[in-house]
């Protein structure tokens, strides 16, 4: 008997259709299911005690037992998900139909292409239309959006802030432009009253989703990443945003999957009442500048990143609570809290999501060794923040010179003034400093400057370079020390921070005999005012090759942290701008760890290929009518030179020949001639019948050797 239950408890897998599986929304609710035990939520459920997590029910060996996910493809030249069994390849809704009636369970999403109301809508009557034939009793879930509530009356007028929940769906009123997503959500559930055994209907009504690589919300996070000054707000920002993370949706598709709960109508949101002006806020300190800028609805309209529908769903201002999924479902959240509650790991989801990491490098190397020419270069290529110790400073004491400038002036608040205070005795502090050095500032300012750079939220968000710096162990020390970890420090452990250590140590290495010629080689108006002098050059090599000697040498600090410099030797490097050496250094970097290239760099980079392909043609076009004049200017030469050889040969030949017929001529004169002079005047005289013959007996006869 127990090894009955026992075979019956063996979970059976189920086979899930999902629409438009490469979308945001299908990708990870597909993903999601095709991980998750059939029943694995029900189980839970029965188990209050035991605090397994969603993540309990993911098989990620073995799918057995898991629901099999097969799905349509948006763009068809995609390859299939890992995570899918299948993909449906359809040339009409007959061939769909036929897979998706082989479905137990069949999840359309509407929220991200409209075009999928009326695939969904024929979907379901086409299996209504079907019951009787249908064996295995069917689920259709419609994944269903929040703006057909959004402009619902106030369930009580005088309180605005009362939240709307399931037992309120048959009052909902949509948005003009989602007039279709409702007529959608009616059709769905009106056709499950049918025949509840055979087949059964629920409609997902989704507050707008975040998590992953970003939906909706990218815009925001793309802009905070790329350092924008200020994050858009649009309109005023005051509305209630309904949201929720899109595992915690997925998981509450899987509740219905397993559970077939009674509610037909069902509102998935995190607990989250946050205003937009909130969410972007947040989304700007932990990931951007903290400044948001208000727009309207006109300006947001003409950006390039923002649809129609988008700003539509951006502006709902809806106070929702998902009752029933609370009281009646087991998900272990990943933002129960919301957005703005769990920023800080939905960043790191982010980032994740999108391999968006920071790459930290630092070059160090002797003087004139081309570290700020490989470094720019290194830069511009994976787009990171290139670090020179001088502009830091320069920028860095600019900066508290304007704060205490602003001090000055009237209506300053508290804290500003404050900061200005602060400013200024820093000020005076590096000024004292300065005296006390022969106007060099001390080591420990210029780590604090350069430690708040790496700080900034560009150079974490991206990465940087460090482009010469730190130059001795104790400068590396204070620069890279970990502040919070006082522990470690005092056990003698070597303790730094991992937020700004660089990853990457390149020594860019060369001979001095190397450097001093390429110094020399410089233009002098390159060299005039720097410290590229002769002079100076060989004091900057003393410099630096007595802070590196062998037993004393900052790289000695990266070794014993197992962060191992690359060592490049420099003197071989006879490419233009070090393009050898920068390819090197790319190799061992590995790929760029950002967002590929926008469309207006794509369009430029097409241009400059354009340009280039175009000028590559006018020069092969103009390189071969270059070797065909060449050539035609050839073959007429050496058809000049032919014909004044031939006209030489020909001048030569008469000549010969003249010179040949000079015996035979005068030979002719003397013996011949006379004797033929003779015979034609006789001929003449006697006329005979056959002048050929009378001439040549008279030959014969008056020959003169006859003679």
């Amino acid at each position: 008997m127990a090894s009955t239950e026992e075979a019956g408890d063996k979970p059976k897998s189920k086979k899930i259709f999902v629409n438009h599986l490469d979308s945001f929304q299908g990708k990870n609710i597909g993903k999601f299911l095709s991980r998750c035990v059939v029943g694995a939520s029900l189980e839970e459920a029965e188990e209050e005690d035991d605090d397994r997590s969603v993540s309990s029910s993911v098989m990620e060996k073995s799918r057995e037992g898991c629901y099999e996910i097969v799905g349509t493809l948006k763009d068809r030249e995609k390859q299939k998900p890992d995570f899918a069994k299948e993909i449906i390849m359809f040339q009409n809704k007959d061939q769909l139909y036929e897979y998706i009636v082989e479905c137990d369970i069949i999840v359309y999403d509407i929220t991200e292409d409209p075009d999928q109301i009326d695939e969904a809508v024929w979907a379901i009557s086409e299996i209504h239309s079907d019951l009787e034939k249908i064996d295995k009793p069917k689920m259709f879930i419609l994944v269903s959006t929040c703006m057909t509530w959004a402009k619902s009356k106030p369930l009580d007028p005088d309180d605005p802030e009362i939240p709307f929940t399931e037992e309120d769906y048959r009052r909902r009123k949509p948005h003009p432009n989602f007039k279709e997503h409702i007529s959608a959500e009616k059709t769905v559930i009106k056709l499950g009253k049918t025949n509840k055994a055979k087949l059964v209907t629920y409609v997902v009504c989704t507050g707008l989703t975040y998590g992953a690589e970003e939906n909706i919300f990218h815009y925001l996070f793309k802009s905070a990443w790329h350092n924008a000054p200020q994050l858009q707000c649009f309109g005023n920002g005051q509305n209630i945003v309904p949201t929720i993370h899109i595992k915690d949706l997925a998981a509450v598709i899987q509740n219905i999957a397993d559970a077939r709960p009674k509610a037909r109508y069902i509102i998935a949101k995190d607990d989250a009442v946050n205003t937009l002006e909130d969410i972007v806020k947040t989304v700007s300190t932990n990931l951007g500048s903290g400044k948001i800028k208000s727009i309207t609805k006109e300006e947001a309209l003409l950006s390039k990143d923002i649809e129609q529908a988008d700003f539509d769903m951006l502006l709902v201002n809806l106070r929702m609570d998902a009752v029933f999924v609370k009281e009646n479902m087991h998900i272990s959240w990943v933002s129960e809290a919301g957005m703005i509650d769990n920023i800080l790991p939905v960043i790191k989801e982010y980032k994740e999501s999108r391999n968006l990491q920071p790459l930290r490098a630092v070059i160090l190397g002797p003087p004139a060794v081309g570290k700020t020419t490989v470094a720019k270069q290194l830069c511009a290529f994976y787009k990171l923040h290139h670090i020179l110790v001088k502009e830091v400073i320069d920028e860095e004491l600019e900066s508290l010179q304007a704060k205490t400038r602003r001090s000055d002036e009237e209506d300053v608040e508290e804290e500003e003034d404050s900061g200005a205070q602060e400013a200024q005795e820093l000020l005076d502090q590096i000024n004292e400093s300065k005296e006390n050095n022969n106007g060099r500032i001390e080591d420990q300012f210029i780590n604090r400057f350069i430690r708040d750079r790496l700080k900034s939220m560009p150079c974490q968000n991206q990465g940087f370079i460090l482009d010469g710096y730190p130059k001795t162990v104790d400068q590396a020390k204070e620069l890279f020390a970990n502040e919070e970890d006082e522990e470690e420090a005092a056990e003698g452990q070597t303790s730094y921070d991992k937020t700004i250590m660089p990853e990457f140590v390149i020594n860019q290495d060369a001979s001095d005999e190397f450097l001093k010629q390429r110094v020399m080689n410089l233009p002098e108006s390159v060299v005039t005012g720097t410290h590229n002098t002769e002079k100076e050059l060989i004091r900057r090599l003393q410099d630096y090759r007595n802070a590196n000697n062998d037993d004393d040498t900052v790289f000695n600090y990266f070794d014993e942290i197992e962060f191992h410099p690359e060592k490049i030797d420099v003197d071989n490097d006879k490419s233009e701008m070090m393009k050898d050496t920068v390819e090197k250094i790319k190799k061992i970097f590995g790929s760029p760890r950002n967002y590929g290239p926008t469309p207006e760099e794509l369009e430029e980079l097409r241009r400059q290929e354009e340009e280039a392909r175009l000028k590559r043609e006018a020069e092969e076009k103009a390189e071969k009518e270059r070797r065909e004049a060449e050539e035609l200017q050839e073959r007429r030469r050496r058809q000049e030179e032919w014909s004044q050889r031939l006209n030489e040969v020909k001048r030569e030949e008469y000549e010969l020949l003249e010179a040949q017929s000079i015996p035979l001529r005068n030979y002719l004169m003397k013996h011949v001639m006379p004797t033929l002079t003779q015979g034609l005047i006789d001929c003449c005289k006697s006329r005979p019948e056959d002048p050929i013959d009378y001439l040549a007996e008279f030959l014969f006869q008056h020959n003169p050797q006859i003679d």
